[in-house]
């Protein structure tokens, strides 16, 4: 073993500044004996580390290998198994449980005794050793790095022991007296044992005579106990004497404490008192201001807003604990709820006089404004034309003024008793909702007139109609009838329909007449309406978060809507609420807007479905503008409701257009010309670039533009293919000449693919007009050609066409001579005149084709002059007429026409 604790020293341990302390070989318990070593080790530097490694031999045997360690301050238990018997098991208890067998129970009993040693000297956690035999372990000894570690290993554990920083100073001094300190040992050891000999005398002698001094020293000390006993008896005198000293003390800061504590409790009560004083008193001229104070006045409401908002103080202040037990605050307490209740009966009353005197003003002057319009049997449109009514709507900037002096207090009334709040609110509601029904139905009404140039009573002659045609003129206003579509144009229809009227007999004047109309109603509505909801959240105070005393349930206007949400006492309306509250108050007050504005629509609409366009550049203005001021508003809403029904007009109306488009019939005896669809396109395209201009609903106009034209170009086509009279290329040719020139003219950026397309099948229908009229003026001599180009592809030389009996010379001679000029001339003539018929003077294309089909003439031309040149070299034959004279026949037959 000894040579193995060598090995595994200098091999291992040694390596790692390691000293090896003890060992035992050992083996796992339960399973098959594979031999390994404990080893018990500590470190050579400062701090010591203490660890127990198991090492054991490599598997060819030849050397060891480190395999795990353990710290000793993570062992926990020693377990022997038996402390009597001998026992080679054991178990080191640390993270888990390690049973081990020793190769024998001494090697054991020497290993678990270095761990005592090493855990005494090391730890300051003692390791529990169980089931150990008490000789193994020795006394506890001192703790400190200079203790030693006994036993049978002390001479490895404990090789040195470290000399202190003053021990090592007294040796340096020591050697450097002595020269041969270092040279000669051991005459410097032999000095060192006489001179302690010397000391060892002297320490002999020394304790030998002081013993006189011990002597003296312990007589000394007796005296001194004598007069500690006398300084004894004097204290306990004195101590009775301050007992009863004490007693008295006692008794005094008793009183004392007593005197204290009622001052304190004098303070305190003084303190509440005052506060109650302080915030539960409210002033006689309060009192008298919120019983029989003024409230028409200016000075009065002023003095009743301090006086509410002085006893809202009051009962708001926020009592101590006990407060509400004394009688005299439950007093004062029910004095400021009768105050309370009776100040807001009074203000309720007075607001709902208010109310009704405010209606009651609105309706004398609205009656007065609006009498003549419902006189019976007055001449309306001379009375309108004479008073010429102005299109406004009143003004309600004084009643809002009036109430706004009310403010504060209706916030009072908010935040003290919600339920008479909310009843002011449904009366102001009912009200005001009656007042501008009237007034926004007069408005209307007297929009209506200035639109049409009726009023009331035209209705019964078929103003609301769906077919009656309307008209400005006064002088026909008792004329009004049903109009066939056959015979007239109704106002109702598209701009597309094929009767005998066309779109450009509508005055444009009625148009801009329209148009300013529409927007001075939604000018004037505009302004009503934002100026009512500022005033609605000032006066009921619904843009702040307002406590509300009890539970108030949700108020149903008549309309079925909600007028305020269920919420408790004490709990703010959160501002979305109040917003909804806001607008459902708008929606009771102003229930009429929407309906007269679809009515309006409505008029416009068949008035004119130019209007649809104009109505929704200006709808779409303004439903912007108040999205931008608060998207969640009721004009915004509202605006917004009316601007989907007129943009399903506008829908509707490019729908009308194009269904008509595919039902437009032709004359089957006249030429077509420029298309009535084509030409009211242009007309639309004109007035709604102007509309548009600048428009924010520019991409439904765009929309619109895509379908129609689509619509015009399949029709255009539909109608050249059923044309009998015209032939189909003229047809197409036109009309896309007329679309391609009113495309280049408007410059509509979403229909440049279009223009391009209509300049395409212009060109393309052009060409073959040109090549299908024109024909084969020189027929014959075109024959002929066509029957060298065949000799030519079946593989005979052009120089060689001549030889053949059927193409020579003489043949060719004969030919030409069958067209002089003269014949010639007189071809091209009857050409034109059959091309004149062709075309309609509108679009102006004659001169257009009569130039390409010269072109071609002279084309055709060339090609026989370049065959006679190839296939008949020499032979000195040419055409009877020439380029310069086919310019000339052209000119005088464009000049003669």
């Amino acid at each position: 073993m000894t040579a193995i604790k060598h090995a595994l020293q200098r091999d291992i341990f040694t390596p790692n500044d390691e000293r090896l302390l003890s060992i035992v070989n050992v083996c796992k318990a339960g399973k098959k004996k594979k031999n390994c070593f404990l080893c018990a080790t500590v470190t050579t530097e400062r701090p010591v580390q203490v660890k127990v490694v198991k090492v054991k031999k490599s598997d060819k045997g030849d050397f060891y290998k480190r395999q795990i360690a353990w710290a000793l301050r993570d062992l926990a238990v020693v377990d022997a198994k038996d402390a009597i018997k001998e026992n080679p098991e054991f178990d080191l208890h640390f993270e888990k449980i390690y049973k081990w067998v020793a190769s024998s129970t001494a090697e054991k009993n020497a290993f678990i005794s270095c761990i005592w040693k090493l855990n005494q000297r090391y730890l300051r956690k003692k390791i529990d050793f169980v089931n150990v035999s008490s000789q193994l372990l020795e006394e506890s000894v001192p703790s400190g790095e200079n203790q030693s570690v006994t036993g049978g290993d002390e001479e490895a554990v404990d090789e040195y022991q470290e000399l202190n920083a003053r021990e090592e100073q007294d040796i340096e001094i020591m050697m450097e007296g002595c020269e041969y300190a270092i040279s000669n040992a051991e005459a410097f050891a032999e000095r060192l044992s006489r001179e302690l000999q010397v000391l060892d005398g002297a320490n002999i002698q020394s304790i030998m005579a002081s013993e006189k001094q011990v002597n003296i020293l312990m007589k000394l000390l007796d005296e001194a106990l004598k007069e500690v006993d006398q300084i004894e008896l004097k204290l306990s005198s004195y101590e009775e004497m301050l007992q009863s000293v004490k007693e008295q003390m006692d008794q005094i800061s008793e009183s004392n404490h007593l005197i204290h504590l009622s001052n304190t409790n004098n303070v305190k009560l003084l303190s509440e008192i005052e506060f109650l004083v302080n915030h539960m008193d409210l002033a006689k001229g309060h009192i008298k201001a919120l019983q029989e104070g003024d409230l028409s006045s200016s000075r009065g409401i002023e003095a009743c807003t301090n006086a509410a908002d002085a006893l809202l103080q009051c009962m708001n202040v926020a009592l101590r604990p006990g407060h509400d037990m004394l009688l005299a605050v439950e007093q004062q307490q029910q004095r400021f709820s009768d105050l309370r209740e009776n100040f807001a009966r009074r203000l309720a009353s007075h607001l709902n006089n208010v109310f009704v005197q405010q209606f009651t003003q609105a309706l004398l002057q609205l009656y007065n404004r609006s009498y003549f319009l419902s006189v019976p049997g007055h001449d309306q449109s001379s009375t309108l034309a004479q008073h010429s009514i102005e299109l406004t709507l009143p003004n309600h900037h004084p009643f809002h003024r009036d109430l706004l002096r009310y403010a504060k207090l209706m916030e009072w009334l908010k935040s003290t008793d919600y339920r008479k709040y909310e009843g002011l609110t449904k009366n102001y509601m009912d009200y005001l909702s009656r007042l501008y029904e009237r007034e926004i139905k007069d408005f209307f009404e007297v929009a209506k007139i200035k639109m049409t140039g009726t009023t009331k009573e035209s209705k019964k002659f078929g103003l609301h109609g769906s077919s009656g045609k309307l008209t400005g003129s006064t002088s026909s206003l008792n004329k009004l009838s049903v109009q066939s579509s056959g015979n007239r144009r109704s106002q109702s229809s598209s701009l597309l329909d094929m009767g005998n009227m066309s779109a450009s007999d509508l005055d444009v004047a009625d148009r801009t007449k329209f148009d300013k109309i529409f927007e001075q109603v939604l000018s004037e509505l505009e302004p009503l309406c934002l100026a009512e909801q500022d005033f609605i959240s000032k006066f009921f105070k619904l843009q702040q978060h307002q406590s509300m005393p009890g539970t108030v349930t949700e108020a149903e206007d008549t309309d079925g809507g909600t007028l305020s949400r269920q919420h408790n006492a004490g709990t703010p309306l959160p501002v979305s609420s109040e917003k909804d509250m806001i607008r459902q108050m708008m929606i009771k007050i102003f229930r009429c807007i929407e309906p007269e504005l679809n009515n309006l629509i409505a008029l416009g609409d068949k008035i004119d479905s130019f209007n649809s366009l104009y109505m929704l550049v200006k709808m779409s203005h303004h439903v912007w503008t108040a999205q931008n001021v608060d998207p969640a508003s009721f004009l915004s809403t509202t605006l917004g409701n009316v601007l989907v029904t007129i943009k399903r007009n506008f829908d509707k109306c490019i729908s009308n257009q194009i269904r008509q488009m595919e039902e437009v019939k032709i004359s089957k005896k006249s030429k077509v010309g420029i298309l009535p669809f084509v030409a009211e396109f242009e007309e639309f395209a004109g007035l709604a670039e102007s509309i548009f201009k600048n428009a924010e609903r520019r991409g439904d106009l765009d929309k619109a533009y895509t379908k129609l034209i689509r619509g015009v170009f399949v029709n255009v086509e539909k109608v050249a293919n059923e044309s009998q009279k015209t032939p189909r290329d003229v047809v197409m040719m036109e009309n896309f000449h007329h679309i391609f020139a009113t495309l280049s003219r408007l410059k509509i950026s979403c229909l440049e693919a279009e223009k391009k397309e209509a300049k395409q099948k212009y060109t393309d229908h052009l060409q073959s007009y040109v090549i299908y009229s024109l024909g084969q003026p020189l027929e014959k001599l075109n024959h002929f050609f066509e029957g060298v180009e065949a000799r030519v592809a079946q593989g005979i030389r052009e120089e060689e066409v001549s030889y053949q009996l059927a193409f020579n010379k003489q043949e060719l001679r004969k030919v030409i001579k069958e067209y002089p000029g003269k014949e010639v001339k007189k071809g091209l003539d009857n050409l034109y005149k059959k091309v004149d018929k062709h075309l309609c003077e509108e679009e102006n294309l004659l001169q257009v084709v009569w130039h390409s089909m010269q072109d071609e003439f002279i084309r055709q031309y060339k090609h026989f002059e370049g065959l006679i040149a190839r296939c008949y070299p020499g032979s000195g034959v040419t055409m009877e007429f020439t380029i310069q004279d086919i310019l000339d026949y052209c000119s005088s037959i464009a000049q003669s026409h």
